[in-house]
């Protein structure tokens, strides 16, 4: 089965790609992740990258769609893959779909985890992490035993930058104004499966799992 995930930045979708990768046994595909393994190994399109990323400009569409084709030809996507994060932009998706002909590898569903940006504020602006073990808390859905200070270890509570307010506010708007026009996209394709995001891990996947008629 080959899958793209949809949905904003602290919809949930990297625990629905999670599970999809256990359930089905096919690779989760994070262009970010791609790019830092490159990077890390000193390839050619590592160091093309590389030189993009250190001087904190976005990677051009070319080579992100060369290094997404590299990771599709290896053999554990030949029984499907899950695109998560990729496409972020209609031009991208142009670009991905003519890549999945090339390689004869039709596209089956695009899972929109679907949270109202009120919610993905409250979740992601009520984050905070451990600064010395990294546990992760959150004001409302898991409250440390003494304020500030982490129950495992008596480390200090922090905020990550990405997960302020104002930082939220701000990566919401980049989606909406970039990847929301993909709905519209895969929908004229008949590819969309809309999923409620609202609710427990296990309620959401199981409408993910029923979308795909797996189990």
């Amino acid at each position: 089965m080959r899958l793209i995930l949809l949905g904003a930045p602290g919809a949930g979708k990297g625990t629905q790609a999670e599970m999809l990768n256990s359930l089905l046994n096919i690779p989760i595909i994070s262009t970010g992740n791609i790019f830092r393994a490159h990077i890390a190994e000193g390839t050619e399109l590592g160091i093309k990258a590389k030189r993009y990323i250190d001087e904190g400009k976005l990677v051009p569409d070319e080579l992100t769609i060369d290094i997404v084709k590299d990771r599709l030809n290896q053999d554990d996507c030949k029984n499907g893959m899950i695109l998560d994060g990729f496409p972020r932009t209609i031009k991208q998706a142009q670009a991905l779909d003519a890549l999945l002909v090339e390689l004869n590898m039709p596209l089956d569903k695009v899972i929109n985890v679907e949270v109202a940006d009120e919610e993905i504020i409250e979740r992601m602006a009520g984050r905070t992490v451990c600064s010395s073990c990294g546990t992760p808390y959150h004001k409302k859905f898991k409250v440390e035993k003494v304020a500030g200070i982490c129950d495992n270890c008596q480390g200090k509570l922090i905020q990550r930058e990405d997960d302020r307010k104002e930082t939220v506010k701000k990566r919401l708007k980049v989606y909406h104004d970039q990847t929301s026009p993909l709905i519209e996209y895969y929908k004229r394709q008949n590819k969309l499966v809309n999923i409620d995001g609202i609710g427990s891990v296990e309620e959401i996947s199981l409408r993910v799992k029923n979308a795909l008629g797996v189990n």
